[in-house]
């Protein structure tokens, strides 16, 4: 079974998560990048306003075919209740019938409030979150 193992970290902690994860399951990792690395206060004041309004992220463009994946796992950090604006940007990415174990990594938080947007969301691009998890990434 061939699987991608697709994230966007800020601070390195999802980095750390989905490579300790891509490791046990044998998966290629594909890291996400905005085009314009956000300042700590853009992330954390305008980044954090277009988490909570589902706005995409502008990013680098990406080599993978996800079409050629058997399973694709898609890990991003919380920002503001919900996932951070790339995860608004992979979904684009995806191909239409994907289905997708989602991660939501946070230090303090939890994405509860934003489940049922984020699977709305999901859902009107054609792709199917099939495993959601929220993972506490502080110590």
């Amino acid at each position: 079974m061939k699987t991608a193992f697709v994230f966007y970290s800020y601070t390195g902690k999802t980095r750390a998560l989905a490579e300790e994860r891509a490791g046990k399951e044998q998966a290629e990792l594909i890291e996400i990048k905005e085009k314009k690395r956000r300042s700590t206060v853009a992330a954390y004041v305008l980044g954090s306003l277009a988490a909570r309004r589902q706005k995409r992220a502008e990013i680098e463009p990406v080599a993978a075919d996800f079409a050629d994946y058997d399973k694709i796992v898609v890990a991003v950090p919380l920002w503001a209740g919900f996932p951070a604006p790339a995860f608004n940007s992979i979904l684009e990415l995806l191909p239409r019938g994907a289905k997708v174990e989602l991660i939501i990594t946070s230090g303090s938080g939890n994405s509860t409030g934003s489940r049922e947007k984020t699977m709305a969301l999901a859902a009107s691009k054609g792709v199917q979150i099939v495993s959601y998890e929220d993972v506490k990434t502080a110590e």
